[in-house]
């Protein structure tokens, strides 16, 4: 068992450092991609393998545009993506592979501000947080808060909640030049639970001693987010280059399935469906 599992990493390793793979194995499946999405897609691959021994998924994170960019240069199977492709990302796949990338709806996903629970501000308009982001509020007394300054954290800009950010909430603006930036979300969530006056953003599957606040009133449940009442919401994706076969769509069609929806939903997303197991 151990001789195999050192196998395992040393074949994993050679697969994901190359400029390229070819998987000359049908039962292995890369995903790369978002952060967001990262525990996410641990889940559903962990649950998946329990009824598939013979297939084996290999999950990493990095960002949205590490999973494209591993797409495009053929690195990984699945990119996983929390905004939408950019125009040059979909002209690089149309270049190389002769057509624009599949894309696979998974999830809905209520885009959270989270911050400190000693925090007394628990609601902000989105003009208000487009104005702490981009630096033009530097102190939480402006918006309802102790007279402290505020501390501005973020993925950093290979993430696609970054970049959805900036273009929905920001609405192309720049962030403010004090804005700390962090390489996965956890080191973010982290860094907010040490600092009473931070505040940063991310999916609402994080939630571990943060607290998600009120944007406009309305708070990032489940049903405001199936409803589109909660402001900001956005669906996660799986990419592909082609068309799936074999046993990548057999993963696919169970992650749509109710069985793969539900863990969708255990991971703290909102699932496609209304359904329940």
């Amino acid at each position: 068992m151990k001789i195999k599992f050192i196998i395992s990493v040393i074949s994993l390793s050679l697969i994901l450092n190359n400029c390229s793979y070819v998987n000359i194995a049908e039962n292995i499946i890369i995903i790369s991609g978002s952060d967001t999405m990262l525990e996410l897609n641990e889940n559903l691959a962990k649950e998946f393998m329990k009824n598939h021994p013979d297939i084996s998924i290999y999950v990493k994170g990095g960002g949205t545009r590490v999973g494209i960019n591993d797409l495009i240069n053929n690195r990984c199977d699945i990119a996983a993506s929390s905004r939408n492709l950019l125009p040059e990302e979909s002209m690089l796949l149309a270049k190389y592979y002769g057509s624009l990338a599949l894309v696979y709806l998974i999830a809905k996903d209520g885009l959270s501000l989270y911050v400190h629970p000693h925090n007394i501000v628990n609601d902000l308009s989105l003009i208000q947080v487009k104005d702490i982001f981009t630096g033009r509020v530097k102190n939480w007394k402006d918006v309802g808060g102790e007279d402290k300054e505020i501390i501005l954290v973020s993925r950093n800009p290979n993430s696609g909640t970054y970049q959805f950010f900036k273009e929905h909430i920001l609405e192309g603006e720049n962030y403010s030049e004090n804005l700390i930036t962090f390489n996965s979300t956890k080191d973010m969530i982290k860094f907010i639970k040490n600092n009473e006056n931070a505040i940063g953003f991310g999916g609402m599957g994080f939630n571990d001693g943060v607290v998600q606040i009120r944007i406009e009133g309305i708070y990032p449940s489940e049903q405001n987010i199936r409803n589109d009442s909660y402001p900001i919401t956005r669906y996660l994706h799986f990419l592909l280059r082609k068309s799936p076969s074999g046993n990548v769509k057999k993963f696919l069609d169970w992650v749509l399935s109710a069985a793969g929806q539900n863990i969708i939903r255990n991971s703290g997303f909102i699932s496609l469906w209304e359904y329940r197991l």
